[in-house]
């Protein structure tokens, strides 16, 4: 997958893509979910947003930092019009061998519970759920997958 980092200058393409694709749950949620507000200001400058890009258009971004013995993956969100062409999978497998090279045991992460069809893909992805609990207002599944 041609992933890059992502620099101050993607980050208003960053900033739309989450718009579109968490835009859907703002009402379930009662709120805006956490992407939509997210300092991809700071992702960017801090070398841990990652973009995804098909002739000229940003389509998918991953934001992930270590987190001890693990890679987290803050969040990764996926354009709507580029949906159901396996770029959330490419992305997560991009972490795993991100977290192996960087010599890291393990991927976590969170999501919101009324986000059911994430939810349902990290589980096909391998990862299993951990904890639950409110954190920030907001109702969230944590999960985690070994690499060992």
């Amino acid at each position: 997958m041609p992933l890059r980092l992502a620099t101050a200058a993607d980050v208003a393409a960053v900033r739309a893509i989450a718009e579109a694709a968490y835009q859907p749950f703002v009402a379930a949620i009662g709120r805006p979910p956490a992407p939509m507000v997210a300092d991809f200001e700071a992702a960017a400058e801090a070398g841990d947003l990652h973009l995804f890009e098909e002739e000229g258009q940003a389509l998918a971004y991953i934001h992930l930092y270590p987190n001890g013995e693990a890679l987290h993956i803050e969040n990764l969100a996926v354009a709507p019009e580029a949906r159901r062409r396996g770029l959330a999978k490419q992305l997560l497998a991009f972490a795993e061998l991100e977290a192996r090279a960087r010599g890291l045991t393990c991927l976590d992460l969170y999501t919101n519970e009324v986000m059911t069809a994430a939810f349902g893909l990290y589980i096909a992805a391998g990862f299993q759920e951990v904890d639950r609990r409110v954190q920030d207002g907001f109702r969230r599944i944590y999960l985690q997958k070994s690499l060992v």
